[in-house]
């Protein structure tokens, strides 16, 4: 099988981070994910952890320099046959230039899997984990469907552009949505 590389994008709550983890399971990739690494970060009783950490907890994106760090450290790791899945990476237009451009550099074939859901339905989801686990207020949420628009819808364009983007329908059962990714990666 070919060698893939593999990033999800989509509006906060759209279920990224889900349909990563199934996607790992089903094929044995592993998931790098940058909310795994910055909440670690923000667990650190450091200057940067406290920043992160605030930032974080406002709803705000990390800034991109800090996001590519991650990612090119975890990416020039990886060994030529290894199949690996972002989840998290590609938020700002930045990242996405300089995921095309690294990728393009080390001639590393990509997919990004953009899960469109609607505002609705993030903000269901979203008042859901905050039930569940207190993470998300609607000011939040605002800030977070604001940081999408601002910044990741732009590099959701230059993605398709780019002629890597597949959508997927984020707003069916997860199992269902997990179907369709193989099917769009030809991956049983």
């Amino acid at each position: 099988m070919e060698t893939r590389t593999i990033f999800f994008v989509g509006k906060p709550g759209c279920g990224k981070g889900t349909q990563a983890k199934l996607l790992s399971e089903k094929t044995g990739w592993a998931v790098i994910s940058a909310g795994k690494q910055f909440r670690a970060i923000a667990a650190e009783d450091t200057p940067v952890g406290r920043k992160v950490k605030s930032e974080m907890d406002a709803g705000l994106l990390a800034p991109h320099w800090f996001a590519m760090y991650l990612y090119q450290k975890a990416l020039f790791s990886l060994p030529d046959d290894t199949s690996v899945i972002f989840d998290g990476f590609n938020r700002k237009v930045p990242e996405a230039e300089l995921i095309i451009e690294s990728l393009s550099w080390l001639t590393r074939p990509f997919s990004v899997l953009y899960l469109h859901v609607s505002d609705d339905e993030v903000r269901r989801r979203l008042a859901g984990r905050k039930e569940t686990d207190g993470r998300a207020d609607d000011a939040v949420v605002d800030e977070r469907l604001h940081e999408y628009y601002e910044h990741t819808a732009p590099a959701i364009e230059l993605f398709r552009n780019a002629g890597a983007l597949t959508e997927i329908h984020g707003e069916q059962p997860p199992e269902k949505i997990a179907a369709d990714i193989r099917t769009a990666l030809n991956v049983q």
